[in-house]
């Protein structure tokens, strides 16, 4: 059976591979090289995934991490900044992940370019982020935004407007992988073209490409030659992920001569967070080539209180994607995550981080958190409130009637007061007049076919609203 399998394997990767030379004859010239150097990242990928059989972790190879893995920030800010925090900082590339669109809040094109406080987009407060740190220190951090397909050109046009701000702006593009069909294991796609029916058959794969694609484009080499020796990665659209002093001392500076290479912040979970990880780490076997000194990666989507993650456990995890095209074809892609690298850097840390460093708006719900008066900006940053008495942010839990964004804001006459707020779920067709508080858990449910309009300068507090217009204590 083994010995079967094993040639079934065989068939398949040899089946997969004159696929894709077909594909490439479909092309010439830069677009073919480019693609070539894509489907060497994915054919190993797809390697991966036809080996993957058992469980999905090996418990024998399972041990607990080192005691001094993870080092809780209060830790790491107590050894205080040097003199010569520039020195640091001239050595930094902040990398910003714009892969995505924003399609998820019925936005087009790039998400980064959706407008999340006072008019300004994501792009927008990182440009301001990095532009103030080389005016207060001047330094030259420059900002490398990793784009897909999806995203490149119109980003593009966009830069054009930073043109005259203090930072140097580069792109590159990360890798363009084939979806497989579900049933025969082979590419959707018949040819290199991103139009019509086909346009479907590609996706970026996940943030763990970004190793190959930054290498892949030259740009990393460019940026060593320039003296440059940290990168630090996020997620453009986790407004709580800035450069962090104390972090990058730590990372420049080991104590006790450890040379630390890659850095996870890692932070608490709350009820918001439906993602679950593996509390474990495993065993160093890791044949992935390093192509960065240091990597400093802020916290994504997968949240973890004081844990490694493990190559293989999160490579399992994160390896096959299921998804439907509109022709209703099951498809397949596969994945990798930025953060399952970590145990191929020698001395890699987590840092337990407050959670204010973790602020994604992945939806409306989130966009109305940052929009509020529970967040003031500053020089690109959100700052919480020093007037709200509890750390964390309210639970908030918008509707299918608010998810896009347009009209989300049609709802909404003017942001309401949420300083005091613990829990906000609003359902049906409900809208906002200005000056609206909230405070406590506020709940509002409209029926179908009903309509809820909380008049201006309305105070809701611990209070649920029904169909009715009835407000009853909660």
């Amino acid at each position: 059976m083994a010995q079967f399998q094993e040639m079934m394997r065989q068939q398949l990767e040899s089946s997969m591979h004159d696929e894709l030379e077909k594909l490439l004859d479909t092309t010439t010239g830069a677009e073919r090289e480019v693609s070539k150097k894509d489907f060497g990242g994915f054919k190993n990928l797809f390697h991966r995934f036809l080996q993957v059989k058992g469980p999905s972790v090996e418990w024998i190879k399972i041990q607990r991490p080192p005691e001094d893995s993870i080092q809780p920030y209060d830790k790491i800010a107590a050894r205080g900044l040097p003199d010569n925090v520039a020195n640091s900082l001239n050595k930094l590339v902040v990398v910003k992940l714009n892969g995505g669109l924003g399609t998820s809040m019925g936005c087009k094109g790039p998400k980064s370019l959706i407008s999340v406080r006072n008019e300004n987009t994501f792009l927008d407060l990182t440009v301001q982020q990095i532009e103030h740190l080389n005016k207060t220190y001047n330094t030259d951090v420059p900002l490398v935004l990793m784009n897909s397909f999806n995203t490149d050109e119109d980003t593009k046009k966009i830069l054009q407007k930073y043109t005259h701000h203090r930072v140097k702006i580069h792109t590159f593009n990360q890798s363009r992988y084939p979806r497989i069909n579900k049933e025969s294991l082979l590419p959707v796609s018949t040819n290199l073209r991103m139009t019509g029916q086909n346009a479907e058959g590609w996706y970026p794969p996940g943030h763990g490409d970004i190793y190959a694609s930054f290498y892949n484009s030259g740009l990393l080499d460019q940026l060593i030659e320039q003296g440059k020796e940290y990168i630090f990665v996020s997620n453009i659209d986790n407004l709580g992920a800035t450069v962090d002093l104390h972090i990058l001392h730590h990372l420049v500076s080991q104590p006790n001569g450890k040379r630390c290479e890659f850095v996870m912040e890692v932070t608490d979970k709350t009820r918001a967070d439906v993602k679950e990880n593996t509390k474990i780490q495993q065993k160093k076997n890791c044949t992935y080539s390093s192509l960065i000194a240091h990597v400093w990666v802020c916290v994504f989507d997968q949240l973890q209180k004081s844990l490694l993650w493990s190559l293989t456990a999160v490579r399992r995890k994160d390896l096959r994607n299921l998804s439907t095209l509109d022709g209703g074809q099951n498809v397949i892609q596969l994945e990798t995550a930025v953060g399952a690298a970590i145990k191929c850097f020698d001395n890699a840390l987590g840092i337990n981080v407050p959670r204010s460093r973790f602020l994604p708006v992945k939806t409306t719900s989130d966009l109305l958190l940052v929009m509020s008066n529970l967040y003031s900006l500053d020089a690109g940053s959100l700052n919480m409130s020093p007037k709200r008495e509890f750390p964390t942010t309210p639970h908030v839990k918008l509707g299918s009637s608010f998810t896009k964004v347009q009209e989300y804001l049609i709802r909404f006459e003017s942001i309401p007061d949420m300083l005091e707020l613990d829990h906000l779920t609003v359902s049906g067709d409900v809208t906002f007049g200005k000056n609206v508080s909230l405070k406590g858990t506020v709940i509002i449910i409209a029926n179908h076919g009903d309509r809820i309009d909380i008049p201006a300068g309305s105070m809701l507090e611990n209070k649920i609203v029904s169909g009715n217009l009835r407000i009853l204590d909660h």
